[in-house]
C-alpha cells in the first residue's frame, strides 16, 4: 500500500462578464485506487458540481466563475495498493474476446491516428511475441527515439507529428504509443496523473501523462517518457487521447497562471505501507483481483 498528498493550485484571471470550466483534478476511485480524504477551496462565491461518468471513473467538477480572479486549491490523500503481475504471464487479449466498454480505445481518434500508422508498427513491432513484453518493447522504443523537448509540440501536435518530429513532452510520447499500440490490436488509453518522482532539472512538479494498455483482463500502467516513478503516479482521468482528460477545459475569456502541482509520498498508518519504487512487476489499479 503507498499513501500519497496531492495539492494543487490553479489560478485564473476572467477578463469578461464570467466563463464557465470543467475540471478533471479529483483523484479517480477504483478497487485499488481509494480516496482517503479530500478538501476543496475556491476564492469565489461559487456552487461547483462534481459528478462520475458513466464510467464510474473519471470525476468532473464543473463551475461558472464571475469576473476577476478565481483560486483553486485542491487537496487529497490517496491510498494506492497496486495489482502486481509477473510481465511475462501476461497476455493480450484478442479484439473478439474484448468487453465492449473497451473497444473505444481500439479505435483512432484525433490525436491518435493509428490508422495511419499501420505499415509502419507491423514493420517494426509484429515481429514480437504477443503480451505485455510487446507493449513493454513500443514503450522503450518510444522513449528511446523521442527527445523530451519543450516548445517542440503544443496542444494541436498528433501522435504522427510526433513520429516525424521526434520531440515533444509528455503528452507527445504517450500519444504516439497510444497510435502504435492500437495499430497492432491492443487497445491503449491516455491518462493524466501526477509526475511524481521526475527529477527536478526537468522543471517544477506538473501533471503528468501517461499510457495504460488492456492486457489479460485489466489496465496496465506505462510510461513512455520514462521520466518518473509509475508506483507514484495518481490516475486523475482517462480517455482517448488528451483532448477527453486535460485538467482544466474553459470557456470564455481567461488568462490562466502556471498550476502548482505537488505529491508527496506519506507513511502509512497501519506501518505496512511503501514509498514508490521502481518495480519489476507489471502494476495495474484497475484490476480486482
Amino acid at each position: 500500500m503507498i499513501r500519497l498528498e496531492l495539492d494543487f493550485q490553479l489560478d485564473y484571471r476572467i477578463d469578461g462578464d464570467s466563463a464557465d470550466f470543467v475540471f478533471l483534478i479529483h483523484p479517480a476511485r477504483t478497487q485499488r485506487q481509494i480516496l482517503v480524504t479530500e478538501s476543496l477551496s475556491i476564492s469565489q462565491a461559487v456552487e461547483p458540481r462534481v459528478q462520475t461518468d458513466a464510467g464510474g471513473i473519471n470525476r468532473t467538477m464543473q463551475l461558472r466563475a464571475r469576473n476577476g480572479l478565481l483560486q483553486v486549491h485542491y487537496q487529497a490523500t490517496v491510498d494506492i495498493d497496486h495489482h502486481h503481475t509477473d510481465p511475462d504471464a501476461i497476455g493480450e487479449v484478442p479484439v473478439h474476446a474484448l468487453p465492449i466498454d473497451v473497444i473505444p480505445f481500439l479505435r483512432p481518434s484525433r490525436y491518435c491516428q493509428s490508422d495511419r500508422l499501420l505499415t509502419f508498427t507491423l514493420d517494426t513491432f509484429s515481429h514480437l511475441t504477443p503480451g505485455y513484453r510487446r507493449v513493454e518493447a513500443i514503450c522503450q522504443w518510444v522513449y528511446e527515439h523521442v527527445r523530451f523537448m519543450r516548445n517542440r509540440s503544443d496542444a494541436s501536435t498528433s501522435a504522427i507529428e510526433t513520429l516525424i518530429s521526434r520531440a515533444g513532452i509528455c503528452r507527445d510520447f504517450s500519444h504516439l504509443m497510444i497510435a502504435l499500440c492500437r495499430a497492432l490490436g491492443i487497445p491503449a488509453r491516455f491518462v493524466s496523473g501526477t509526475d511524481y518522482g521526475t527529477d527536478r532539472s526537468w522543471g517544477p512538479p506538473d501533471f503528468h501523462a501517461y499510457v495504460e494498455a488492456y492486457l489479460d483482463g485489466g489496465w496496465y500502467i506505462f510510461d513512455p517518457g520514462g521520466m518518473g516513478i509509475p508506483m507514484g503516479f495518481v490516475r486523475l482521468a482517462s480517455g482517448r487521447d488528451a483532448a477527453d482528460v486535460a485538467f482544466a477545459t474553459i470557456y470564455g475569456d481567461v488568462m490562466a497562471g502556471v498550476p502548482l502541482v505537488e505529491a508527496r509520498a506519506l507513511p502509512h498508518p497501519d506501518g505496512i505501507g511503501l514509498y514508490p519504487h521502481h518495480c519489476p512487476t507489471a502494476l495495474s489499479t484497475d484490476r480486482s483481483d
